[in-house]
């Protein structure tokens, strides 16, 4: 489903609606020794590294058909990474953009890997944040991203969420929605909400969620949505790292795959339900 305004209101000025999107994904992985664990960081590391996490933005940004206004990405020692970009609704005469503003262009003009401060936000933003995380008491290692994606007037962040899924290896999915503000029409009468939502699923692929156990948690008296998602099978293989299934006995691939499933709850949950059994 793509979102869009049901009946056209007529609007007295902008809408000032602000529709936001709060979006974490889980990726787990079974590395046991140390030098696996650090090997899988490294490799996600690599992997969504601030240049590979800025194209996924930008491609966020035409799928909700917003226009780029500022980007600024930084990598971090030891892990992780963060982009951000400032996005409007509309493009934007020269006229209109404020010399500060690189319009997504990253070269040798206008280098962005130094501290980058943004004084004020045009209308919308999009962010994202990597965390790569391990424990050496610990086998399963974890993969978080969190992404904003923050939009006033007729676009929505909803339209990205297919995208979005699609683009990590999303083992546990949580996502918040909400509308702020309100916006009125030529008479006067106030708006909240531009648009019918029920939950968040009805915007995600039907094909996606069949892979997933989802749950909704709503408050529909301040347009504030919630959706939990766990993916139902595990294929043990796409959770060992460099390491073939093939090579484990029976019984050690039931004892990993139980580990897996166990931290996987836990991280749905958001508590630990199984610390007892560690």
């Amino acid at each position: 489903m793509v979102l869009g305004l049901e009946k056209k209101l007529a609007l007295y000025g902008f809408n000032n609606l602000t529709k936001s999107l709060s979006f974490n994904i889980y990726d787990v992985c079974y590395a046991k020794s140390e030098r696996e664990q650090k090997e899988y960081i490294e490799y996600i590391d690599e992997q969504y590294n601030s240049e590979r996490l800025t194209k996924i933005l930008c491609n966020v940004t035409d799928v909700i058909g917003a226009h780029i206004l500022n980007i600024s990405k930084q990598d971090y020692d030891p892990q992780g990474a963060s982009v951000n970009i400032l996005i409007a609704e509309g493009a934007l005469t020269p006229e209109e953009i404020d010399e500060s503003c690189n319009q997504g262009i990253i070269g040798e003009k206008k280098k962005l890997e130094h501290e980058t401060i943004h004084a004020h936000l045009d209308k919308s933003h999009v962010t994202v944040h990597s965390y790569p995380e391990h424990h050496p008491e610990n086998a399963i290692s974890t993969f978080r991203v969190d992404i904003d994606v923050s939009t006033c007037g007729q676009i929505s962040p909803l339209n990205a969420l297919d995208y979005l899924i699609d683009s990590f290896d999303s083992d546990i999915i949580t996502i918040d929605y909400r509308v702020r503000g309100f916006t009125r029409d030529v008479s006067g009468k106030k708006f909240f909400i531009d648009h019918d939502i029920k939950s968040i699923q009805d915007y995600i692929d039907k094909e996606t969620l069949k892979k997933y156990d989802a749950i909704d948690i709503n408050v529909f008296q301040s347009n504030t949505f919630h959706t939990k998602m766990l993916i139902k099978d595990i294929d043990l293989q796409n959770y060992l790292f460099n390491k073939d299934v093939n090579e484990l006995a029976p019984k050690k691939r039931l004892e990993i795959s139980d580990s897996l499933r166990k931290e996987m709850i836990e991280i749905f949950s958001g508590m630990n339900i199984f610390q007892e059994d560690k």
